[in-house]
């Protein structure tokens, strides 16, 4: 994405320093190009990574900070300079204006005093926003109610049909560490994997990242789990947040696939995310999954309002529990129903090649275009599909005109 700012900063206080890179991986695009503990060497880091801008917090020495903000809009006049700082003082924010800063914001910087300040910086720079709105990252977490539902196959899928509009830029990211197959059904050999850029994201830039990816005919980028077992262990939240924070500035929709264990890392991902896809299937197993792993979500503020429950396999077999029935079990609205059309989906899953290109004229594949406008706000699109006939029953419509969202797909994993 063009219109990511890049961004270094330099504070001698390790403490506010580190609060202050968390609070600038809280924002989509925005990208840490570099950090620095001493004002004497930040002129030599800014020449190297050529950062858009420059975050200057004066607590350590104000004086040096002073001096540093005059030197670097001479000598980096591209660059725009802000300027944190504890202190109130009307002279010394007078000075550091007049020095060059752009803004001067009060330490501790809150979130959105510095969401507000890189607009401005961004809306002069890009003639546009960086921050919130449409122009923000789209992260969806697909996880199953348990093996075999179609979690995998609707993540793939969902990517492959968000990235065929040249408009979204889509990344998928395998979190399945152990057993993950995404890149079995992309049939694909990738070069690097998740641990790979997990363990190197502090040394990648946007350029180097899309060159460790694979890329899918389709446009889909494929990041997946590692090759060894042990290779999964060694990631953590730490190198999970960061990676993640590339990635949302440099795509528009970001997908994970989870895995089934709902580790620390998937529950990590479904925190980040906006839409959490559960999928389920019609049968009593998986129905009582989705009510346990609904009580386990309500334990983290935030997580289970993002759930939105997938029904897969619709019209699967007679013995399925009806989908009013199955509302009424979890005690949550079903937001999309997925039918069943098994043949298409074990030819797309052999032959390593995405619903959209192998079947594109398929119920299946329209399914998975609706819901990928659905979740991308795209109403009238999502609801383009045509009204089913009395005999395709298997949609399970809501009675009195209150239906989940059935712009469906089935799907295997």
């Amino acid at each position: 994405m063009s219109n990511v700012l890049r961004i270094a900063i330099v504070d001698p206080d390790d403490t506010s320093r580190g609060a202050l890179k968390s609070t600038l991986l809280g924002l989509d695009t925005v990208w840490l190009e570099a950090e620095c503990s001493r004002y004497a060497f930040f002129s030599d880091v800014a020449t190297q990574t050529n950062p858009d801008v420059g975050l200057v917090n004066l607590d350590g020495d104000p004086e040096a900070g002073v001096q540093l903000v005059e030197s670097l809009t001479q000598t980096h006049p591209e660059m725009a300079v802000l300027v944190s700082s504890s202190s109130t003082d009307g002279s010394l924010i007078l000075r550091t204006m007049r020095a060059g800063a752009k803004e001067f914001l009060t330490h501790p910087v809150r979130p959105e005093e510095l969401a507000a300040a890189l607009h401005r910086i961004a809306r002069g720079k890009f003639g546009s926003s960086i921050s919130g709105g449409s122009g923000g990252c789209k992260v969806i977490a697909v996880a199953g109610a348990t093996g075999g539902v179609g979690s995998t196959s609707l993540a793939v899928n969902l990517g492959c049909a968000l990235a065929s509009n040249p408009e979204n830029s889509v990344v998928l990211v395998d979190l399945d560490l152990a057993v993950g197959d995404a890149d079995v059904f992309l049939d694909t050999i990738p070069e690097y994997t998740l641990s790979d850029v997990a363990q190197n994201v502090s040394r990648l830039d946007f350029t180097l990242l899309k060159r460790s990816l694979t890329k899918h005919s389709s446009g889909l980028y494929l990041l997946p789990r590692p090759v060894a077992l042990e290779d999964g262990r060694h990631i953590s939240t730490d190198d999970m947040q960061r990676m993640f924070g590339l990635l949302k500035a440099t795509f528009t929709h970001l997908i994970i696939d989870t895995s089934k264990s709902f580790t620390r890392l998937d529950m990590f991902a479904m925190e980040m995310a906006t839409d959490i896809l559960m999928v389920t299937q019609l049968d009593l197993p998986c129905l009582r999954n989705v009510v346990r792993l609904m009580m386990a979500f309500g334990e983290t503020e935030g997580l289970k309002e993002k759930l939105r429950v997938v029904v897969n396999r619709v019209g699967h077999g007679a013995g399925q529990i009806s989908i009013r029935k199955a509302q009424d079990t979890l005690g949550h609205e079903v937001y999309w129903q997925l039918p069943n059309d098994y043949r298409v989906m074990v030819e797309v899953r052999n032959n390593g090649v995405p619903l959209i290109e192998q079947a594109p004229k398929a119920m299946i594949t329209q399914s998975i275009a609706q819901l990928a406008a659905a979740l991308s706000g795209d109403d009238a699109l999502a609801s383009e599909q045509e009204m089913p006939s009395k005999k395709t029953s298997w949609l399970g419509l809501w009675p009195g005109g209150k239906s989940s969202k059935s712009g469906d797909v089935a799907t295997a994993d």
